[in-house]
């Protein structure tokens, strides 16, 4: 929600005023962010049916589904290298008396699509998975209360405080 908030504040400004590479990598950065929600092999996370399950208008999945899959064509590398540009040749102008070839013109083909409604639909889809999700957090904590509250109650005083300091680099998997 963040990389698209401050997106629709970049694509508001001026193209010329504008550092095209910010754009391109708050895009991106939201489409991993919003397709890690949705990561395999987790017992937690988002799914596809919590996406249809939204109070949301519209061709939601397919949406849903073509950000995912930009997500994926972002992170793979292309089969062929040279898909990413197209080449072109700059023609004399069709009126001259001598038609020839001026030059070539490289073209860097991009599959980072930024509009400004794609952005608020993908803005406004991770605010309702938000407040779904927290919806769902709440359930669960109450539900441990709920559970606690009929532990002994000084067992849970003779337990060990948990501890509550950051993880090391030797504590990770």
């Amino acid at each position: 929600m963040d990389c698209c908030k401050r997106l629709l504040t970049e694509l508001a400004r001026p193209e010329e005023d504008r550092d095209g590479v910010v754009p391109q990598a708050l895009w991106s950065s939201a489409l991993v962010a919003y397709a890690r929600c949705f990561g395999t092999g987790r017992s937690s996370g988002l799914t596809t049916d919590d996406v249809q399950n939204l109070p949301l208008q519209g061709a939601v999945i397919k949406f849903h589904t073509w950000v995912i899959e930009e997500c994926n064509k972002l992170a793979a590398h292309p089969v062929d290298p040279f898909a990413a540009a197209k080449i072109g040749v700059v023609l004399s102008p069709p009126e001259q008396n001598e038609r020839r070839v001026e030059g070539i013109a490289i073209f860097s083909t991009s599959r980072v699509l930024i509009d400004v409604i794609g952005v608020r639909q993908l803005g406004g889809l991770a605010s309702e998975l938000a407040k779904q999700t927290a919806g769902k957090a709440q359930e669960q904590q109450d539900s441990v209360l709920a559970d606690a509250q009929q532990l002994d109650i000084e067992s849970l005083y003779g337990s060990p405080p948990l501890g509550t300091q950051r993880p090391t680099s030797g504590d990770a998997p």
